[in-house]
């Protein structure tokens, strides 16, 4: 039989197909329906396999089906049997093709993390005023894409330079998956341009660093009051400007983890404390997972990486209109639709590679 699976895939599959099976049959056994604890866990198990097995059974009929319309395509001797036989192969064709690719997509654990909102943190690195500035216009094309996706951006803390640019950001998105959308953007952002105040017009070369850190509820993380310390003083703008003369801005510090996080954007103490509590478990959130994680990062760096801080993710050619993100080798010649918030290409290729490498781990597992 012509197949289109890879043999080490329809063996994973076949191994679950039959644990599926095995699943079944325990949840009707007399032993298994007495017993509450087992039958939760049995029926839990097999709810999580039945899709897969669900789909490789339709994979597998379309296949036969493809196999009768092939040979009928052979053997007629009919001009319209075959035309027929014809048409057939073609949709089995499609349709086993299709069926592949969600088969893949089952097999592929998802990330509980995935639905979740995020907390994005943007910081100048090295470049002076420069980096600032660019600073500036990463934040704005999060934001602008945030909009094209009809998701909701909060400011909880923002902290401008002198020329204008910012030093750091600290924002809430709020909306459908968007932890899945911008999971792979975490890392140093580099951008190549000549700045506006060099005169000779050299190409100079500054750094952004940006965190995406799933937002944490106060069920997942719990933070003990005794290991805080919350101190209020006045809100501020730009160049030391006065927003208000009440002590309403909250910085809050996690004594054990030395974790600090600040919330100046409300005029009221309470909701500046509220916005800051949330950043701070939403980052010990991202601790934990990250201790949880290293172990499997440090197998699997990649082509996607570990979306560590300190690592080089993409570069921002303005000179020639250029973006590249190094960990997919994928280049762009349309740098302005980017940093206009047109995200959407990079992003799927980097959900589609990181796909491919979890699949690639899942089948040889």
């Amino acid at each position: 039989m012509a197949g289109h699976l890879d043999p080490r895939l329809e063996t994973k599959l076949a191994a679950l197909e039959r644990k599926s099976q095995d699943l079944a049959a325990e949840l009707a056994a007399p032993e298994t329906l007495a017993d509450a604890s087992r039958y939760r866990s049995a029926s839990k198990a097999f709810a999580e396999l039945k899709p897969v097995a669900d789909k490789f059974e339709e994979y597998r009929k379309a296949e036969s089906d493809l196999e009768g319309a092939r040979g009928l395509l052979e053997e007629a001797a009919d001009a319209d049997l075959r035309e027929m036989a014809s048409e057939e192969v073609k949709t089995l064709e499609a349709r086993l093709s299709a069926l592949e690719e969600e088969l893949k997509i089952l097999l592929v654990p998802t990330d509980p993390a995935d639905a979740k909102n995020v907390v994005l943190e943007i910081r100048a690195g090295t470049g002076g005023d420069e980096a600032t500035l660019f600073a500036a216009e990463i934040f704005r094309m999060y934001s602008r894409f945030a909009e094209t996706m009809g998701w909701k951006v909060r400011t909880t803390d923002l902290s401008e330079s002198a020329v204008g640019g910012v030093k750091e950001a600290i924002a809430l998105i709020e909306g459908d998956r968007v932890y899945s959308r911008l999971k792979f953007e975490s890392g140093v952002h580099r951008v190549q341009r000549v700045p506006a105040t060099e005169s000779q017009g050299r190409i100079h070369t500054s750094a952004v660093t940006v965190a995406v850190l799933p937002e944490a509820d106060e069920v997942e993380v719990k933070i003990d009051e005794k290991d805080l310390r919350v101190d209020t003083f006045c809100s501020s703008g730009p160049g030391g400007q006065s927003v208000n003369t009440t002590y309403s801005a909250v910085r809050i510090t996690h004594l054990p983890t030395n974790t600090v996080v600040q919330c100046q954007d409300e005029k009221s103490w309470h909701k500046n404390k509220a916005r800051a509590m949330q950043v701070l478990r939403s980052r010990l959130y991202d601790l934990e997972r990250r201790k949880r994680h290293e172990e499997i990062a440090s197998k699997r760096r990649g082509m996607i990486g570990s979306g560590d801080r300190s690592e080089k993710i993409r570069t921002y050619n303005f000179p020639q209109n250029r973006v590249t993100d190094h960990r997919i080798s994928l280049t762009l010649h349309t740098l302005d639709d980017v940093m206009n918030g047109e995200l959407g290409p990079i992003l799927d290729a980097l959900a589609a590679q990181d796909q491919s490498e979890r699949l690639r781990e899942e089948v040889q597992a």
